[in-house]
């Protein structure tokens, strides 16, 4: 990917593309209290990135890997990596930090992200858009290796495609406890609560807060995991010890730590054959006639 090149005389532009309008607007806010950066334009989705990345030429793009309409890398592949401005890219999960360097992204910021941590990748993105740059920034190995031992993948050589190992899904997710980043192994989630935009993450006693959605939670977690039981509740299977019957066709879902999830009628019929297989039908006789 090429980098415009700017002068001293002349502020940063940079356009913000995410779909999550406070994770928006924080990026935005952080952009307008540095100097010396102009913002040029602002997009909730990846098509509208496309199409003013292609009309407003920024010299700097922050963009969110997971947007419904297009994600980033499918942003990079519409503009043409070659006629793409720098990127740091921006997202609530792991996944996909080693693909980021695939298409030599500057950064990657996890979400959610302390004002130093913008202001480092910042930093750096304006060192890559200095006319005296002529070779890769300072920081770059440093971050692959950083994220590689991070991620347990290795190292990756310079030229060289990174993928993260396994499968498609999740396998990790950041998450912020006492000022600092942490990655927790998605086998390790007990469960998943979800509230508007945001998602608690439970593991063992603690947990943790997110910015997602239960459905994009669904899309990206593995449905041989992890199981939609109610509009608010994803479960680990392993972590399922029993059910008891409930009212109205519900039933009450019960985890190895003790722990009590409302199983809703809506999904109940799924979850007990990704639990039972064939043997889901008479487990819902059974719990019919419990609650009869």
């Amino acid at each position: 990917m090429t980098s415009p090149r700017i002068t001293t005389d002349r502020p940063v532009t940079v356009l913000v593309a995410d779909d999550e309008p406070l994770a928006r607007r924080r990026l935005l806010r952080l952009l307008r209290a540095e100097p010396g950066v102009e913002v040029v334009a602002e997009c909730k989705g990846g098509r509208s990135a496309v199409e003013q990345i292609r009309a407003r030429n920024p010299d700097l793009v922050f963009l969110d890997i997971q947007m419904p309409d297009l994600d980033g890398f499918g942003v990079i592949a519409e503009v043409g990596p070659e006629r793409m401005p720098s990127v740091v890219f921006v997202t609530a999960f792991d996944q996909y930090a080693l693909r980021a360097f695939e298409v030599h992204a500057l950064d990657y910021l996890l979400k959610p992200f302390e004002a130093e941590r913008f202001h480092s990748a910042l930093v750096r993105a304006r060192a890559n858009l200095s006319p005296q740059r002529a070779t890769a920034y300072p920081g770059e190995d440093r971050l692959r290796q950083l994220l590689a031992e991070v991620l347990g993948t290795g190292q990756a050589r310079e030229g060289e495609a990174t993928t993260t190992r396994g499968s498609q899904f999740f396998e990790r997710v950041a998450v912020k406890t006492d000022g600092a980043t942490r990655i927790l192994q998605i086998a390790d989630v007990d469960w998943f609560e979800t509230d508007g935009n945001y998602v608690r993450v439970h593991v063992g006693k603690s947990t943790y807060l997110i910015r997602s959605t239960a459905n994009r939670l669904q899309e990206e977690l593995d449905p041989r995991r992890f199981a939609r039981i109610h509009r608010r509740f994803l479960v680990n299977i392993d972590r399922v010890v029993g059910l008891e019957p409930w009212f109205g066709g519900d039933a009450i879902v019960l985890l190895r730590d003790g722990s009590k999830l409302r199983l809703s009628r809506n999904y109940r019929e799924g979850f007990l054959a990704l639990m039972l297989g064939d043997h889901s039908e008479a487990v819902e006789r059974t719990i019919s006639e419990e609650r009869e």
